[in-house]
């Protein structure tokens, strides 16, 4: 039975998955709760989908992938801030716009050039994949992510509220709405060897959303929402050994599974809040 469990963990290629989990967790939780309570699920969405231009531009060029993915979704960002600003279109109109047709010349892109190495792993993610350049460019971007979010999570909370107070405390918050941008950009580039493009936004939003549900109090739902992050990507790529599944897919339906628990468990104890509140209303 035991060497059933640990069977996953004597293959290279499933350790190397496990330290890819280890490595892109935490980051992506923690700026999944930044996310969540500044409304930019759409802008996770955008910026994870427009890097792929900037990938294949970077394969045609020979210039490592992760260059071209970061400069492409900085652009993504930053264009879509200037149009948001600078016209009557509202942002979430503005980041549809923008995606689409970064992601559509990314296809064009990506399905006009001929190479024997394939692409698909940009889109899908290839955690079982995984070799020791990608893990060190991951742990990398990971290791400074997470420290810039920890190290400045309180200025940011302030700025994901109420801005303007921000601003009136002396907080540069151009710096502070880039930085986040540059942040999101890095990210996702961490990413790529393990959702991909397409199920990126997932790790970006889903555990922040559920710690919003669980916890009332910002410092513990950076604590939760990484809880959970980590422990669904290890049982997702875990699980996909045994039932023969891609990690990727795996880890995004727990998610979504331990989504839609917290979510009924946020509605129960609403309902009975309430019933309660009434009760002690109509006792006086």
């Amino acid at each position: 039975m035991i060497d059933t469990l640990l069977f996953p963990f004597q293959f290279p290629f499933m350790q190397n998955a496990f330290w890819v989990v280890l490595l892109v967790a935490p980051p992506a939780a923690l700026l999944s709760c930044f996310l969540v309570l500044k409304g930019w699920a759409l802008m996770g969405d955008a910026v994870s989908h427009a890097v792929l231009p900037g990938v294949v531009l970077a394969w045609i060029t020979g210039i490592p992938l992760i260059i071209g993915a970061f400069a492409a979704g900085m652009s993504c960002a930053l264009l879509t801030g200037y149009l948001s600003h600078n016209s009557r279109v509202k942002q979430d109109t503005v980041m549809g716009v923008v995606f689409s047709g970064m992601f559509g010349i990314g296809i064009i892109m990506y399905t006009s050039i001929t190479t024997n190495q394939h692409l698909d792993h940009v889109l899908f993610g290839n955690m079982l994949g995984v070799g020791p350049d990608d893990l060190w460019t991951t742990g990398i971007i990971s290791v400074f992510v997470t420290g810039a979010l920890v190290l400045k999570w309180k200025d940011l909370l302030l700025h994901a509220f109420d801005p303007a107070q921000a601003q009136a405390s002396g907080l540069h918050t151009k710096t502070l709405h880039y930085g986040l941008l540059a942040v999101l950009s890095l990210t996702i580039v961490a990413t790529l060897t393990a959702t991909g493009l397409i199920l990126a936004v997932a790790l970006l939003i889903t555990p922040g959303a559920i710690a919003f549900l669980v916890v009332r109090s910002f410092g513990r739902m950076l604590i939760v929402s990484v809880a959970v992050c980590t422990a669904s990507m290890f049982a997702g790529t875990y699980l996909s050994f045994f039932i023969d599944s891609a990690p990727a897919p795996t880890i995004v339906l727990i998610l979504t599974g331990l989504f839609v628990i917290a979510f009924i468990n946020r509605l129960v104890v609403t309902r009975r809040m309430s019933r309660q509140a009434i009760g002690r209303t109509g006792s006086r």
